[in-house]
């Protein structure tokens, strides 16, 4: 699992990207304003024009996204992962959106064999450059496993809510 996709390169998205390639991962990235993937291609991140395109070269795909709306465009839409990601993906929304549409979002991503966690984080744009956030855990413990040391990563304190999707939105909005 060293070849990770993450879309999200924003305020929060940017310093946790580096940080992964700092702990020597392979990043490849999405964006939709070329400027903002000039410091992550410098450091080596591969470019992909799409979602889509993205998907197939990674095994984990991260997104750290602003709203629901977005979410869905990059996991399911024309040019979404679902299309391309191979089977056994793991999708990582790190993003804060709707509890009902997390839930739907995984129901069709696990259709097309592609496994997901929502874990939304909080601790700020401070905690995002110095990989201490907070990650609450909504998903298969099985899964979470797998996807711990990019967790360990990104984040101070892991926590897994629950088994089913949406629990780490949960926990989010009651934190």
């Amino acid at each position: 699992m060293k070849h990770i996709g993450f879309i999200g390169l924003g305020i929060m998205g940017k310093p946790m990207a580096l940080n992964l390639m700092r702990a020597g991962y392979i990043l490849h990235i999405c964006v939709r304003r070329p400027d903002i993937a000039e410091e992550l291609t410098a450091a080596g991140a591969t470019v992909h024009a799409t979602p889509k395109d993205l998907a197939p070269a990674v095994d984990v795909i991260i997104t750290m996204l602003p709203t629901t709306q977005d979410v869905e465009e990059v996991l399911l839409r024309k040019n979404g992962i679902i299309h391309t990601a191979k089977p056994d993906c793991i999708v990582v929304d790190m993003s804060t959106i709707s509890v009902a549409h997390t839930q739907r979002i995984a129901d069709q991503l696990a259709q097309a064999k592609i496994d997901m966690l929502d874990a939304p984080v909080s601790g700020g744009e401070q905690g995002a450059v110095e990989g201490t956030l907070s990650i609450m855990v909504g998903g298969k413990s099985a899964v979470l496993k797998k996807v711990n040391p990019i967790f360990e990563v990104l984040g101070k304190q892991i926590v897994h809510i629950g088994e089913q999707h949406g629990a780490g939105q949960i926990a989010k909005a009651c934190n």
